[in-house]
C-alpha cells in the first residue's frame, strides 16, 4: 500500500502538463466508478448496517471521505499522467466480481464486502492505467479499511487479555481463582467479555497507524515499523488497561471501575497511549513534500499530448466494458438466489431415538441465530443422560445463518461459558465422525459438548469448509440447507464418563439422526 510516487511527480518543474480529458469522458469514468454502489447495493447496506450497530466499526463512515481527500491532495497527477485505459485491469475487475459471487453463494459477508471494495482500485487501474493509478495507490487501497473486519480476533484477544490480567494480578501478590475467561479475587468476581477484548482499540489504532505512517514518512521501512507498532501497542496497552481496572476495583472494594466508568477509564487510557505513540513517531517524521527537481530535469518521459489524446479515445469503450463486467455478477447472484430458494417449510420429524426420553438435565442452550426448526431432547439409557440438539436452517441470510461469527455454544454474558475445547474423531455408524469437543461450565456444573454440522450432505466441524460446501451446493442449484448437531452430557470430575455416554448414544442413534436430516433435506 505504500508506494512512492513515480519520479515524474518529483520533477514537475520542467514538465508541461498534457491537456485534460474531455468532460464527457470524465463523466463516463466517474459513472463506472460510482455504478458499483447501485449494482452491489445489498453489500453496501450490509456494511452500513454494521457501522450503525457496532461502535467498533463506526469509523467506516470516514474512510471514503479520507480517501477522496488523499486523492485531492494529488490532483495534479491527473494532468501529469492522463488516464490511459489498461485492458488487463478488466481481469482484476472480473476476478473480484467472481469472488463476490462466490462469497454470496457461501453467505460469507466479509468476503463479499472486501471483494466489493476491491473493485474500486481495480476499476481505477483499468480506466486510469498503471501510471496514474499507481500514483494514487494508497488512497485507493485505503478504502479497504471501510470493511468491518476483525470479529474473528475477539476470542483470541479475550484470551490474551485474561491471561495478561491474571498473570499481572498474581505478580502483584493477590490470589486469583480462574475458570476460562472468568476469575475471582478476594474482593470480587471479574469476567473478560467482548467489550474488554480491546478489538475497538486495535482496529482504531491500525487504521490511524496506516494513515499516520503514509502522511508522516516517505521511507517504507519507517512506515512498516510504525504500522507494526500500531498493532502491538494497543494489544499490550489493553492488557495493562484491564489490569489497572481490576486493581482499581479491588483496592476500592469494588466501588470503582465496575460500571460505566470501567469503559471511560479504558478510552481515556487508550487516548493517552495513542497520543504518546504518535508523539514519539513524530521524532522520525520525514518531509512529505519533496523538493521540486531543478529546471530541465525530468525523471521519466511523459506521454506526448497527442499520445494522451489518442489513449483518451478508448475511455468510452473501456468504461462500457467495466460497467458490463461489474453488472454481470449481481445478475448471476439474483438468478441463483431465485433458483436456490426453497419455499417449502422445513419438516424435521422427531428423531426416532432408541433411548428413553427424560426431563432436561440442564438449562444450557446454544447461542445461535434463530433456526427454521430446533429440536432439543434429553435421553437416558445408563447413569449419564445425553441431550440432543438439532438446529436446521433453510434460505439463509444475514439474520438467519448456520455459520456466523455470532453463533456460539455460549455467549460471552451467559451463565455458561467455555473453558476447554478441541477436535476429536469418533467412529459411529460404521464411519469416522469428526466432532468439536467443548467443556462448558456454570458455577459448579460442567457439560461436555460434541458438535458438528451437516451441509450439502457433508459433515464438518470447520466453518471455512462448511462455507465451501454451502457455496458448492448453491452453485449446483441444490439450495443452502444446513444443520448444526450437538450432543451434551454432564460430568463431575472426569469428562471420560460423559464421553462414554456420548459414544454410546452415537453408536445407537446416529442413523436415526441421519434419517431425520435426510427427510428434512428431501423436501
Amino acid at each position: 500500500m505504500f508506494l512512492k510516487p513515480p519520479p515524474e511527480v518529483i520533477g514537475t518543474a520542467a514538465v508541461a502538463p498534457t491537456p485534460p480529458i474531455t468532460r464527457a469522458r470524465a463523466a463516463l469514468m466517474l459513472l463506472a466508478l460510482v455504478a458499483p454502489f447501485a449494482l452491489y447495493l445489498n453489500t453496501v447496506q450490509s456494511m452500513i448496517a454494521v457501522w450503525n450497530s457496532s461502535d467498533t466499526f463506526a469509523h467506516g463512515y470516514a474512510i471514503l471521505p479520507i480517501s477522496l481527500w488523499l486523492i485531492w491532495r494529488r490532483r495534479e497527477n491527473f494532468s501529469l499522467y492522463p488516464p490511459q485505459p489498461w485492458a488487463p485491469g478488466l481481469l482484476l475487475v472480473a476476478m473480484f466480481g467472481a469472488g463476490w459471487l462466490a462469497a454470496q453463494l457461501g453467505e460469507v459477508q466479509v468476503v463479499s464486502q472486501y471483494t466489493f471494495v476491491a473493485l474500486f482500485p481495480a476499476i481505477a487501474l483499468t480506466l486510469f492505467g498503471p501510471r496514474l493509478a499507481g500514483s494514487l495507490a494508497f488512497p485507493l487501497l485505503f478504502l479497504l479499511f471501510a470493511v468491518p473486519f476483525g470479529e474473528m480476533f475477539v476470542a483470541p484477544l479475550i484470551q490474551f487479555t485474561a491471561d495478561f490480567t491474571v498473570a499481572a494480578v498474581r505478580a502483584t501478590g493477590i490470589p486469583v481463582l480462574r475458570s476460562g475467561t472468568r476469575f475471582e479475587l478476594p474482593s470480587g468476581t471479574w469476567s473478560v467479555v467482548e467489550a474488554c477484548s480491546g478489538i475497538r482499540y486495535l482496529i482504531s489504532s491500525i487504521t490511524l497507524g496506516w494513515l499516520y505512517a503514509y502522511l508522516t514518512y516517505r521511507s517504507n521501512l519507517r512506515r512498516g515499523m510504525f504500522v507494526a507498532l500500531s498493532v502491538v501497542v494497543p494489544i499490550v496497552a489493553n492488557g495493562l488497561r484491564a489490569y489497572m481496572i481490576v486493581m482499581i476495583g479491588h483496592l476500592s472494594g469494588m466501588a470503582l471501575a465496575t460500571g460505566v466508568d470501567h469503559l471511560i477509564y479504558g478510552w481515556l487510557f487508550f487516548g493517552l497511549v495513542m497520543f504518546i505513540m504518535f508523539w514519539i513517531g513524530s521524532y522520525w517524521r520525514e518531509d512529505t513534500t519533496p523538493a521540486a527537481a531543478p529546471a530541465g530535469s525530468v525523471g521519466a518521459t511523459l506521454p506526448a499530448p497527442a499520445a494522451a489524446r489518442s489513449a483518451g479515445k478508448h475511455i468510452p469503450a473501456m468504461a462500457g466494458l467495466v460497467l458490463a463486467v461489474c453488472a454481470l455478477w449481481p445478475a448471476l447472484a439474483a438468478y441463483g438466489e431465485r433458483a436456490n430458494h426453497n419455499p417449502a417449510p422445513v419438516d424435521l420429524k422427531d428423531v426416532a431415538v432408541g433411548w428413553p426420553q427424560v426431563a432436561s438435565f440442564s438449562d444450557w442452550v446454544p447461542a445461535y441465530m434463530e433456526p427454521d426448526v430446533a429440536l432439543h431432547r434429553s435421553y437416558r439409557r445408563d447413569a449419564t443422560p445425553v441431550a440432543l440438539t438439532l438446529l436446521y436452517y433453510r434460505n439463509q441470510d444475514r439474520s438467519k445463518s448456520l455459520i456466523s461469527s455470532l453463533n456460539r455454544l455460549a455467549a460471552y454474558k451467559d451463565t455458561w461459558h467455555e473453558t476447554e475445547g478441541g477436535q476429536r474423531v469418533e467412529t459411529a455408524g460404521g464411519r469416522p465422525l469428526a466432532v468439536r469437543e467443548t467443556v462448558l461450565r456454570s458455577g459448579g456444573k460442567a457439560l461436555l459438548v460434541w458438535s458438528w454440522m451437516r451441509i450439502g450432505g457433508h459433515d464438518t466441524t470447520s466453518n471455512t469448509i462448511g462455507k465451501f460446501y454451502q457455496a458448492g451446493s448453491k452453485a449446483l442449484f441444490r439450495g443452502d440447507d444446513g444443520a448444526a448437531m450437538m450432543l451434551s452430557a454432564p460430568f463431575d470430575e472426569n469428562p471420560e464418563t460423559a464421553r462414554t455416554a456420548l459414544r454410546a448414544f452415537l453408536a445407537d442413534n446416529l442413523k436415526a439422526v441421519d434419517a431425520a436430516l435426510a427427510h428434512a433435506a428431501a423436501r
